[in-house]
């Protein structure tokens, strides 16, 4: 079972994690290694779990 509690994230992160997740047990890597991947790869490209909006800052559009 996946470290940490998933509950912050969206269904669409969620969605997006099991389909990663498919992808690499087709190519044969293990289930639990399968999984710590699919959810890096999702904090990685969405930055991590769902967030409130108020206060947050783009860091990429730094000026």
């Amino acid at each position: 079972m996946s470290r940490g509690d998933k509950s912050a994230y969206t269904d669409k992160q969620k969605r997006k994690a099991e389909h990663i997740e498919e992808t690499y047990r087709e190519r044969g890597v293990s289930r639990e290694e399968a999984e710590k991947r699919a959810w890096a790869t999702v904090n990685k490209e969405d930055g991590g779990g769902n967030k409130s909006g108020s206060g947050r800052k783009n860091h990429a559009d730094k000026s």
